[in-house]
């Protein structure tokens, strides 16, 4: 933001106000006031940092980057009055454990808040839902420690897992959501997982309209985490 005051005019006005006291105190006033405000209004203005840290659903595999989730989202909530940087922290392939592994430097210290998207492919390996739980809470509790707001997006085990695997891997995330007091969108890819028109030919990922679809159901979640986020302590 450009500020429209200088020095000259702040001089001419001081000479008026020597000569002409009572005609001109007013208006240096007025625009020495006018001139705080809008260097208060600049640094006001600076937007929220919301980071999107996960795997390849957040990395937008097989995408271009405009279409991948993190800038879908920040369109969407910048058509909604927000204004808010939304940094890809996904790394295609991740699990987990390698998301716990990079937290440390993949969240900046600027942010405000994190969705945390992980667990994916965990499920497809058939990992031990436990190892996926214990790696999560690890993560949520870093952030939290940071102050910084979470909002958890749940994954689902494939149905050919078995019964008992997808009933406990599926768990894990409103235990670990009831556990921390976050928030949480319980699947991710809800409205879009199974739908063919949706998903590239792999069967697994989001086409960019599919990423739309994830984007306008979790947005208003995603609304109310920022609004957390200005009440967190820093």
């Amino acid at each position: 933001m450009r500020l429209t005051c200088n020095l000259a005019q702040i001089w001419c006005l001081t000479m008026s106000i020597v000569t002409r006291p009572l005609a001109c105190a007013g208006l240096f006033v007025c625009l020495l006031a006018h001139c705080f405000a809008l260097v208060h209004g600049a640094v006001a203005a600076e937007p929220a940092v919301l980071v999107a840290f996960g795997d390849s659903l957040t990395a937008g595999y097989g995408l271009e980057a405009k279409d991948a989730f993190p800038r879908q989202l920040q369109r969407a909530l910048a058509a909604r009055g927000r204004e808010v940087k939304v940094i890809n922290a996904g790394v295609s392939g991740d699990t987990t454990s390698a998301g716990l592994a990079r937290i440390d430097w993949a969240v900046p210290k600027d942010a405000d808040a994190v969705i945390v998207e992980l667990g994916a492919n965990d499920a497809l390996r058939g990992q031990d839902p436990g190892q996926a739980y214990a790696a999560l809470d690890a993560i949520i509790t870093q952030l939290k420690g940071k102050g910084l707001a979470v909002l958890l997006a749940g994954m689902e085990a494939p149905r050919n897992m078995g019964a008992y695997y997808t009933k406990q891997f599926n768990g894990i995330y409103q235990r670990l959501a009831d556990k921390h007091a976050v928030a949480l969108y319980p699947f991710f890819l809800e409205g879009v997982a199974g739908s063919p028109n949706l998903n590239l030919p792999d069967g697994l990922h989001p086409t960019a309209q599919g990423v739309a679809r994830i984007v306008e159901r979790i947005l208003p979640q995603v609304e109310d985490l920022l609004d957390g986020a200005d009440k967190n302590p820093a």
